[in-house]
């Protein structure tokens, strides 16, 4: 067997490295986010001002490369603006989600009994809500905007995350060092987030790429049945006003799909390159 004298943090990012698929995803959501926050300040192009004549096909008018939408809107400067408030969905849901998920789950698996009762009655009764469903309800209730479509996202999506946490903190808390921090008086909180947390994070990290995935697509979900920021661009919000059009502007929703696609894939990939970077049976492959 192969030991290294590599710290374990080098030694992941090393694995992460020989990862081809995790590569290929941190590439692709590079590139993504390069277009996203780059593009503003290159293509100079309000979203939401008519320039052309309605469903212009891509490339048959030089200044506007991507072709217009069903009211004469650039489609490329729609997927610029578009693409940096659906990012800042997903990543302000993906935090969140697990912000929640970890606070529930790592109470519920260090504490246990009654506590741990309670707090997964309390996750199953959010897990077999309709997902979808609850976060319109949510969205309704209040103004659509950006910052309630996030919250609305990441209150709906945290139970699996919180069952991930409690799994590893009931597999944790019994071990040695944990056993020996409680030994010298240290406070449960300490244990909770110094001790344990830590030990269990790798995971997390893995399902927290995951997340902000499936966030994106939950946002483009929302902005698709009218229910996103209507004062803000979304590739959903895009595919959502141009379902009615697909046979005679394919473009209006091929590529927003296409940019959701790519993004949720980079996130995918870089997921499986993090399980393989943090699993040591594969590192030592």
């Amino acid at each position: 067997m192969h030991i290294s004298s590599q710290s374990p943090l080098k030694e992941v990012a090393r694995a992460f490295r020989q990862s081809w698929a995790g590569m290929l995803g941190l590439v692709l959501l590079f590139l993504v986010c390069v277009f996203c926050l780059a593009g503003p300040f290159i293509y100079m192009v309000d979203p939401f001002e008519v320039i052309w004549a309605p469903l212009t096909p891509p490339g048959e008018v030089a200044n506007v490369p991507l072709g217009t939408d069903y009211l004469g809107r650039d489609i490329l400067a729609g997927l610029i603006h578009g693409g940096a408030s659906t990012l800042f969905v997903g990543l302000v849901a993906g935090v969140l989600t697990m912000t929640i998920g970890i606070l529930v789950g790592s109470i519920a698996g260090y504490y246990g009994g009654m506590v741990d009762e309670a707090l997964m009655r309390l996750t199953e009764f959010f897990q077999v809500l309709p997902a979808l469903l609850f976060a319109m309800v949510l969205v309704t209730l209040f103004t659509p905007s950006i910052y309630v479509v996030s919250i609305a996202i990441g209150i709906v999506s945290w139970p699996a995350t919180a069952r991930l946490t409690r799994a590893e903190f009931l597999r944790i808390r019994n071990l040695e060092y944990v056993n020996a921090a409680r030994s010298i008086g240290a406070r449960n909180n300490r244990i909770i987030w110094r001790v344990i947390l830590p030990n269990a994070l790798a995971p997390l990290i893995v399902s927290a790429t995951l997340t902000v995935g499936i966030a994106i697509l939950f946002e483009a979900g929302l902005s698709f049945l009218g229910l996103g920021d209507p004062n803000v661009f979304s590739w959903g919000m895009m595919i959502g006003a141009g379902r009615e059009y697909i046979l005679d502007g394919w473009w209006t929703i091929s590529f927003p799909g296409l940019m959701i696609f790519l993004t949720v894939l980079g996130f995918s990939l870089i997921g499986d390159g993090l399980n393989d970077a943090f699993n040591p049976k594969l590192r030592e492959r």
